[in-house]
């Protein structure tokens, strides 16, 4: 089975300004992480829900309208770009704590640790601990990956307006205790703002960018 990519990455890398894309999904859509294989799927259960890929590590993701889904493209000569991945994941979960702190009564934490979480659930992103991810209460808030190339990073993050636990149904076979790694906050839950206020928080916590709205067409 052929799955598109989830963007024109060879646009991507051809970037020279440090920019933020704001993307929408316009349907649910299943994104399957850059080395993932649809072996995974239940590809019966998938036929009617668009298939991506997006470039980077982790597991699968499904995105669905409302999420508040923000990437970031950090060309090398960008002062905010780092050799060390694992800092560069950290600094992303930092503009969304900065972002989120004004709107959350509880702490907001930014995982600063290597991948924790059992490996069998590493099939979904939501599933494990990753750093620079975000956690209200030890429950997770904000996902991130990385995608990372001779021109620059990738960066992209996403803070989920619905529950993940849809993807179950799109898996062969879910292993054990997943359900339950998935469990995660939600916007609403989270905050009492909508997700345009918390986009602009991030614009400015994360610096000056190049702006541009992008949409998942199914």
């Amino acid at each position: 089975m052929i799955v598109g990519e989830l963007y024109d990455y060879a646009v991507i890398r051809q970037w020279t300004d440090p920019t933020m894309v704001v993307v929408t999904a316009l349907a649910p859509t299943v994104v399957l992480g850059g080395n993932q294989s649809v072996d995974v799927l239940d590809l019966e259960r998938v036929a009617t829900t668009p298939l991506r890929r997006r470039r980077g590590g982790g597991g699968m993701v499904l995105v669905q309208p409302g999420d508040v889904w923000v990437d970031w493209w950090l060309p090398v000569n960008d002062h905010r770009w780092s050799a060390d991945v694992h800092e560069m994941s950290v600094r992303a979960g930092r503009w969304w704590r900065d972002a989120l702190v004004p709107h959350v009564t509880p702490d907001v934490v930014v995982h600063e640790g290597p991948l924790e979480g059992d490996r069998a659930h590493r099939v979904v992103c939501f599933a494990g601990r990753g750093p620079g991810e975000v956690f209200v209460n030890d429950r997770k808030a904000v996902g991130i990956t990385q995608w990372r190339v001779r021109e620059g990073a990738y960066l992209s993050s996403i803070l989920h307006a619905s529950a993940s636990s849809d993807v179950l149904r799109f898996l062969k076979d879910p292993s054990p205790g997943l359900a339950a790694a998935l469990d995660h906050h939600r916007l609403g839950d989270l905050v009492a703002v909508d997700g345009e206020v918390i986009v602009d928080a991030l614009a400015l916590a994360s610096g000056e960018w190049r702006l541009t709205p992008h949409r998942i067409i199914p």
